[in-house]
């Protein structure tokens, strides 16, 4: 894995980096395959949506304790190793997921983290590209500079559309293998995948060590948050703002 590049991260809030080899890649995919073939009534939390070609499986999190070589590559290695550089300090998992974004799956309104991210002050978070992320099947874009801050919300918890107007959005397309870190608070979104082929991603967030080690404390309080809301709105709660654009499964 190439060194996290900290000084661009620092002005910019995000980073571009090469993290795995052709071999990585294939064994990644193949992880990533045996996640979405668990069954939905595990511990881990699958999410799904409805798209123009029926439902689709469109996140994975909380698989960490029940996959033996993806929470080896979480939590021990480079990635702990780039988390912790950016962070100042050492780092720990604060939580993890996979994005799947298959043909049709839906994007994301543009937002910031930090709202949906419960007890803990200072996160870095990064995308592992399982496949090429695109502008065909919906890359992320960043807007750089403005981590610094939070910005104003709407009444789901996403960046206020007359502030999203005011902001510079550059798309950054991720090829497999590669990993985009990005600042707790550094503004991103995404659109549709509108290509024939996944878009699916690996998305750990750690945290500094010094606040503790909340992993099982985010996926408690999600649970509960979650339950409050189940059956409510038209879009797929994935997260606990309403990014997510995904239509739900009737």
């Amino acid at each position: 894995m190439a060194a996290v590049p900290v000084s661009h991260f620092d002005e910019h809030g995000w980073a571009l980096v090469d993290t795995l080899d052709g071999h990585g890649v294939a064994a990644l995919r193949r992880w990533v395959d045996e996640v979405a073939s668990w069954p939905d009534d595990g511990e881990w939390l699958h999410h799904r949506e409805l798209t123009d070609h029926g439902p689709a499986l469109c996140r994975t999190e909380n698989f960490v304790p029940f996959h033996d070589d993806l929470r080896a590559l979480l939590t021990a290695g480079p990635l702990l190793e780039a988390a912790a550089a950016l962070l100042g300090e050492p780092a720990v998992l604060y939580k993890e997921k996979v994005n799947y974004k298959l043909p049709g799956g839906a994007g994301y309104a543009p937002h910031q983290d930090a709202p949906a991210y419960r007890f803990i002050e200072n996160h870095v978070s990064c995308m592992v590209a399982v496949d090429d992320a695109t502008l065909d099947n919906g890359c992320l874009e960043v807007v750089s500079g403005v981590q610094d801050r939070l910005l104003p919300t709407d009444d789901v918890g996403c960046i206020r559309a007359d502030v999203v107007d005011g902001l510079e959005w550059a798309p950054v397309e991720v090829l497999a293998g590669q990993t985009l870190w990005f600042h707790s608070r550094t503004p991103h979104r995404s659109g549709p995948n509108r290509s024939t082929a996944a878009r699916r991603a690996l998305y750990p967030t750690y945290n500094a060590l010094s606040e503790g080690d909340r992993r099982a404390d985010y996926y408690d309080q999600k649970a509960a948050e979650l339950a409050r809301t189940a059956g409510h709105g038209h879009r797929v709660p994935v997260s606990l703002i309403g990014d997510f654009q995904g239509r739900v499964v009737s």
